[in-house]
């Protein structure tokens, strides 16, 4: 069976299975992207794990033998990045700072009634979102930092500003223009300024910015210093 690419795997792990059905009730009901998996001791979730992709794990703390936090431990040694939500009915300052000493993502009490159930629908959709957006940014500056490695020159990319003031410049920086990528990203170098030979600011400047307006994509040959 397929997956839809917006579905949300959660892996619950709690020793009781009439709570564990509730809450994964409650988040179907609550966010149709969820699809709930459960578990009922923390080696349970380990095998779960190691069969099943899951997206964000949702456990208790207070659990026969492995208790959550031993459980967090044991889950980031494999994956430090996946989403962590301890969802307990014990809670307190003690627990809380083991938990964020353990690399936990949320902290959640039991209790409350359904809102709390949203809330915790809420917590996992924003977790799991969070650290998907961080995998596709890690994706393409992998590509990005590829493509540069198989370039000769210089890639960079520069706020459309008077002066062109460098947000990212990677390549040969040096030998081309005589500056390192880290002066020009940090400012104290200006490519406007210090790179551009002064004979070509104004016409590069006016056909950029009429490329601009025109939304055209554009190439442009200039001297530097």
């Amino acid at each position: 069976m397929s997956v839809a690419p917006d579905t949300i795997r959660v892996l619950h792990v709690d020793d009781d299975p009439d709570l564990a059905s509730t809450v994964a009730a409650f988040l179907e009901r609550e966010d149709e992207r969820i699809e709930v998996v459960t578990a009922a001791s923390a080696s349970d979730g380990c095998d779960r794990l190691r069969t099943a992709s899951v997206d964000c794990v949702v456990s208790d703390y207070d659990m026969p033998g492995t208790d959550g936090i031993e459980f967090l431990a044991a889950v980031r040694e494999d994956y430090p990045d996946l989403p962590f939500i301890l969802f307990t009915g014990k809670g307190s300052e003690e627990i809380a700072s083991r938990a964020v000493s353990a690399g936990v993502t949320d902290y959640l009490q039991k209790g409350g009634g359904p809102e709390q159930y949203a809330l915790l629908a809420n917590r996992i959709a924003n977790a799991v979102e969070h650290e998907r957006s961080q995998r596709a940014l890690a994706e393409r500056n992998r590509r990005l930092e590829t493509l540069v490695s198989n370039l000769p020159g210089i890639v960079y990319r520069c706020a459309n500003e008077p002066g062109w003031p460098m947000e990212y410049v990677e390549g040969e920086c040096e030998d081309l223009v005589g500056y390192s990528a880290e002066a020009l990203e940090t400012g104290r170098v200006s490519w406007g300024e210090d790179v551009l030979h002064p004979g070509e600011r104004d016409w590069l400047w006016d056909a950029v910015q009429a490329a601009v307006e025109d939304g055209d994509p554009f190439e442009v040959t200039y001297r530097v210093r």
